[in-house]
C-alpha cells in the first residue's frame, strides 16, 4: 500500500474517532451545569471566536476581553467579568482533558499506524529464517533500556483527575454513553490544581501511580514477548528492561530533599511492589489448587503479605527467597500436574526477576559544587583522608595524583550544615537500602554539573570515608555533563578517569561498565537548539571512542524533557538514528512532564513506545544506515550552522531586553507559585531573576506560555540561510533526505514551530521599548519556517506528520483563550500598584491558565 494512502486512511481515522467524537462530546460538556452557572458553557464558543478574530486583527490582549464582554455580557463590573474568565478557563482546561481522553481511546486504532517499529515488527523479522531470529535474540542479551521517571514536575492533573481520565478512556473506547456523562459531570466537579504545593514524598506518590497502575504490567509484558519469542539469558546481571526514579533521591538544586526523604521513598516503592506482587499472588493461588506444595503456598503468601501491609522498619532483601518459592511451586506444576496454569506461575516469577525487592533503581543526584564543599569538610575533620590543607590550591592533575582512597567510618554530627549532613547521611543510607532491598534498589550517583574528574574521585573518597570498603564499592559514579562547555571537555575528563588507577580498578569491579549522563535541557537554555543537538551528537562520538579506546561498556543516559527544546519530541527516532560512530546497546533517558502521562498513561501507549525505543536499539544495531554515519563533509556542515546558530542565540540572550522581555510578558515570575512541584524555579530562589540560575524547565515553559517556542527553534533559518547562500543548499537537502539525525533534529524543531503562535503577542510590534525586541524574534521565526518548507518541498510544517499537525491545531485552538486570559492577567497585574486583593486575583487567574496550556501541548514542561 502506499504510504501516501496509509496516511489518507490515517487521517480520515483520526477525523472519525478523535475529531468528530470530540465535536459530539464537547457540546454535551457544555451544556453541563458547571458551579452553578450554567450559561458559561454557551459562552465559551463565542469567547472562542473572539480571540481567534482578535489575533487575527492584530489586537491586543485587553482589546480583545473587554470588546468581548462589551459585545456578550455587557451589564457586568470588572470583578464579575474576572470571575467570568475563572469560570471559562475552568471549562477550558477540562475540554483538554476530554480531547486528551478521546485521543488516548483511540490509540489502537491510530497510533500504531503512525510508525512501524514495535516487538511485532521485530517478530516478523525473525520468522524470515532461524538466523534474523539468532541475530536480533544476540542483540536483544547485549542491550538494555532504562526509563527513568524524574522529580521535575511531572503531573499538572492531580491524581484525582488522573484516576477519572483513565475511566474516561475505558468508557469511550466502549462508547458508554451513559458513563461518559457521569464521568465528564465528575471532572466538571473535580478540582484540578492542589492548594499547596507537594512535597517530594508526594511527587514520589504521584508517579508510584504510574508504576503501580502502568509500568509493572507493561514491562512484564514485555518480557512476556521477549522471553517467549527469543533465546534471552533471563538470569543475567544487565536486564533488558529496567526501571528507574528520581523523586526522592534528586536533591540537585531542590532543598526540600533529605536522608528522611530518601528513606520514606524507598519505603512506599518497595510497599507498593509487594502489594502488586500480592495481587498477582491471589490469581495464583486461585489456580494452584492442587495437591503436593507442602507449605510453600503458605509460606510465600505470608511473606509477601508481611511486606505488602505490615512493613518492617529494616526489611531484608527476599527476591531469592521469593524465587526459590516460586520455583519449587513452578516444578511441582511442570512435574506433577502437566504444567497447568504454569503461565500464570512464570509471569509471577518474571515480575519477581524484573522488579527485585526495589521496583526501579533509586537514583541520587547532587550538584558537583555541594560535594565539593562537603569533601573539603570531610578532609578537615577526619584524620584517616590523607588530604592536606594544601590539596585545595592543587592544579587539576596534582589532585589527581594526591587524593588518597583512604578508609575511614565518619559519622557526621549534627553541627555540620543541612547540605553536609544530607550528603554523608545519604551516602551511609545508600549501603542501608542495598541490603535491604538488593544492590540494584540504589546503585548509583549522579554528579550533576560535573566538570572535572576529581568531582568524581573525591565523590568516591566520601563514601570511603562514610564506611564502604574498596573492595565492596557496589555504586556506579555517574557524571552529568549539561552545559556546551562541558560537552566539549567531557571525553577528556573520561580518559582521565579511565586511566586513573583507583577508577580503573573500581571499573573493572564493576565489569568494566560506566555510564555517562548528557544533559539536553541546560544545553538548550546554554547554546541553543542546534548547537545543543550538536554538542550533544559530537560528545557521543568523542565519548564513545574514548571508552572503546579502554574497552569500557558505555550506555548514555539521557536527561530529556517533554518538548523538543528540552530533548523530546520523536525520541526512539534519534536512537534508530545514531550512526555506528555513538555507543548505542545501552538505551537510558529521563521521562517527565506530560511526557509521563502522554506517552506512557496507558499500558497500551506504555508498552507501545518501550517496543518503539527497543526496536530502534536492535535496528540500528543489525542494520545500520550508512547515511547516518556522517562523514567529515556533513559533519563540517552540521558544525557550520551549529555555530551559526549559536552566535544568533547568544547575541540573544545577551540582548538588554532578553530577561525584562520575559518577565514582562511571560508567567515566569509567577512559576513558583504554581502548585505542582517541590523544586525551586530557580536555583538561587531569593536572588533577582538571572538566566544562569533559571532552571532550564521553566526557562522553556515561559517561552512555551508566550506561543514563541523560542529555544526549539531560534537560530535554525539564520543557519539553513547561510547554507543556501553559501551554495551548499543540494547538500543540505541531500543531508535532509539521507541522514536520520538530522532530520529528526529539523522535524522535531518543527513541531515545536507548530506550537508557536505569534499573532498572539502580535500587539507588541508596535511597543515602544519592545516592539524591536519582538519583530527580531518573529522575524526569525518567519524565516526559519520559510527555510524549513522550501527544504522539506511542502507549504506546511509537519507535511510528513498530518495526524500530529492537526492534533496540535485543534489543542492550540482550544487553548487560545488562556493564552490571551493570561495575557490580560499579566497586564493587569504590571498596571495594578495598589489593590493588594486585586494583584492576588490577577496572580492567580495567570496561575491557573498555566496548566492549561502545558496540558494541552502534552510535551510543553
Amino acid at each position: 500500500m502506499p504510504a501516501s494512502l496509509k496516511l489518507s486512511q490515517r487521517e480520515a481515522t483520526f477525523n472519525n474517532e478523535v475529531v468528530a467524537r470530540f465535536e459530539l462530546y464537547n457540546s454535551l460538556f457544555q451544556t453541563l451545569p458547571f458551579y452553578q452557572v450554567k450559561e458559561i458553557g454557551i459562552l465559551l464558543p463565542f469567547f472562542t471566536a473572539h480571540c481567534e478574530q482578535g489575533v487575527n486583527a492584530g489586537l491586543s490582549p485587553e482589546e480583545i476581553i473587554s470588546s468581548f464582554f462589551s459585545k456578550h455580557v455587557p451589564d457586568i463590573d470588572h470583578r464579575e467579568q474576572i470571575n467570568r474568565m475563572f469560570r471559562l478557563l475552568q471549562y477550558i482546561e477540562r475540554q483538554v482533558v476530554l480531547f486528551d481522553a478521546i485521543e488516548d481511546s483511540s490509540f489502537g486504532k491510530i497510533g500504531r499506524a503512525a510508525d512501524a517499529g514495535t516487538l511485532q515488527s521485530l517478530l516478523q523479522q525473525a520468522n524470515i529464517s532461524d538466523q534474523a531470529r539468532k541475530d536480533i535474540s544476540d542483540k536483544l542479551n547485549d542491550m538494555s533500556l532504562r526509563l527513568v521517571l524524574t522529580a521535575h514536575p511531572t503531573q499538572f492533573y492531580p491524581g484525582t483527575v488522573l484516576g477519572i481520565m483513565t475511566d474516561l478512556i475505558d468508557a469511550l473506547k466502549h462508547n458508554d454513553i451513559n458513563s461518559i456523562d457521569e464521568l465528564l459531570q465528575q471532572l466538571g466537579k473535580t478540582p484540578f490544581f492542589n492548594k499547596t504545593s507537594p512535597t517530594p514524598v508526594d511527587e514520589a506518590i504521584s508517579l508510584i501511580w504510574f508504576m503501580e497502575n502502568i509500568f509493572y504490567h507493561a514491562l512484564s509484558g514485555i518480557q512476556t514477548t521477549i522471553e517467549q519469542e527469543f533465546d534471552v539469558n533471563v538470569n543475567a546481571k544487565r536486564q533488558i528492561l529496567e526501571l528507574g526514579f528520581w523523586p526522592g533521591g534528586d536533591r540537585d538544586g531542590n532543598p526540600n530533599v533529605n536522608t528522611d526523604t530518601t528513606r520514606s521513598v524507598m519505603r512506599i516503592l518497595r510497599q507498593v511492589l509487594f502489594r502488586c506482587y500480592y495481587r498477582d499472588f491471589k490469581v495464583l493461588k486461585r489456580r494452584i489448587t492442587f495437591r503436593g506444595f507442602g507449605k510453600t503456598l503458605e509460606e510465600l503468601e505470608k511473606l509477601l503479605y508481611q511486606n505488602a501491609f505490615n512493613p518492617q522498619r529494616d526489611p531484608h532483601d527476599v527476591q531469592g527467597e521469593l524465587l526459590d518459592m516460586l520455583g519449587s511451586i513452578r516444578e511441582t506444576v511442570i512435574n506433577d500436574h502437566d504444567s497447568l496454569f504454569l503461565d500464570v506461575v512464570d509471569d509471577m516469577i518474571r515480575k519477581v526477576r524484573l522488579f527485585g525487592c526495589y521496583f526501579a533503581t533509586l537514583d541520587i543526584r547532587q550538584d558537583s559544587r555541594v560535594l565539593r564543599s562537603v569533601f573539603k569538610y570531610g578532609s578537615e575533620r577526619i584524620s584517616e583522608t590523607g588530604i592536606k590543607p594544601e590539596y585545595f590550591d592543587l592544579d587539576e592533575a596534582k589532585k589527581l595524583k594526591n587524593i588518597k582512597f583512604n578508609e575511614a567510618d565518619f559519622i557526621c554530627p549534627d553541627d555540620a550544615d543541612d547540605l553536609t549532613k544530607d550528603t554523608l547521611n545519604t551516602i551511609r543510607l545508600v549501603k542501608k537500602i542495598q541490603h535491604n532491598n538488593g544492590e540494584k534498589a540504589c546503585q548509583r550517583f549522579i554528579i550533576s554539573n560535573c566538570q572535572q574528574a576529581s568531582d568524581i574521585l573525591q565523590l568516591i573518597d566520601l563514601f570511603l570515608w562514610s564506611g564502604w570498603e574498596k573492595d565492596h564499592l557496589t555504586v556506579d559514579f555517574v557524571p552529568l555533563f549539561e552545559t556546551v562547555n562541558d560537552l566539549k571537555h567531557a571525553a577528556g575528563v573520561m580518559e582521565k578517569l579511565y586511566t586513573h588507577p583507583f577508577y580503573k580498578e573500581h571499573l573493572k569491579q564493576r565489569g568494566s561498565a560506566q555510564t555517562i549522563m548528557l544533559g539536553f535541557s541546560d544545553s538548550t537554555k546554554d547554546g541553543g537548539y542546534l548547537m545543543a543537538n550538536w554538542s550533544i551528537y559530537k560528545a557521543k562520538v568523542e565519548l564513545t571512542a574514548m571508552a572503546n579506546k579502554y574497552n569500557i561498556d558505555l550506555s548514555f543516559f539521557d536527561g530529556r524533557g517533554g518538548p523538543p527544546a528540552r530533548g523530546g519530541g520523536k525520541t526512539h527516532r534519534f536512537y534508530s538514528s545514531m550512526g555506528q560512530e555513538i555507543a548505542n546497546k545501552h538505551i537510558q533517558l529521563t521521562i517527565q512532564g506530560q511526557t509521563v502521562s502522554s506517552q506512557y498513561g496507558s499500558v497500551e501507549t506504555a508498552r507501545f513506545n518501550m517496543e518503539q525505543l527497543i526496536h530502534a536499539g536492535i535496528v540500528s544495531a543489525l542494520h545500520p544506515n550508512q547515511h547516518d554515519l556522517l562523514d567529515s563533509r556533513h559533519k563540517s556542515l552540521i558544525n557550520e550552522m551549529a555555530e551559526e546558530s549559536y552566535k544568533l542565540f547568544m547575541n540573544l540572550r545577551e540582548h538588554p531586553l532578553f530577561t525584562d522581555y520575559l518577565e514582562k510578558f511571560s508567567p515566569i515570575k509567577l512559576l513558583s507559585l504554581v502548585n505542582i512541584s517541590s523544586r525551586p524555579t530557580k536555583r538561587n530562589s531569593d536572588s533577582k531573576l538571572r538566566l544562569e540560575d533559571l532552571r532550564a524547565i521553566s526557562f522553556v515553559t515561559s517561552w512555551s506560555q508566550l506561543k514563541q517556542n523560542i529555544p526549539g527553534f531560534y537560530g535554525v533559518g539564520t543557519a539553513l540561510k547561510k547554507m543556501k547562500e553559501s551554495g551548499n543548499w543540494a547538500e543540505i537537502k541531500e543531508l535532509y533526505r539521507g541522514s536520520g539525525f538530522f532530520r529528526t533534529m529539523l522535524d522535531n524543531c518543527m513541531m515545536s514551530m507548530s506550537k508557536s503562535d505569534f499573532r498572539v503577542t502580535a500587539y507588541l510590534e508596535k511597543d515602544e521599548r519592545f516592539g524591536e525586541f519582538w519583530s527580531m524574534l518573529k522575524n526569525e521565526y518567519e524565516l526559519t519556517k520559510a527555510m524549513l518548507m522550501e527544504l522539506t518541498e511542502a507549504d506546511v510544517l509537519m507535511v510528513d506528520y498530518p495526524v500530529e499537525r492537526r492534533s496540535i491545531a485543534i489543542r492550540e485552538k482550544i487553548v487560545l483563550p488562556l493564552v490571551i486570559i493570561q495575557h490580560y492577567a499579566l497586564s493587569l497585574l504590571r498596571d495594578n500598584n495598589d489593590d493588594r486583593e486585586l494583584t492576588g486575583v490577577y496572580s492567580k487567574l495567570a496561575i491557573r491558565t498555566v496548566y492549561g496550556i502545558v496540558n494541552a501541548g502534552r510535551n510543553l514542561a
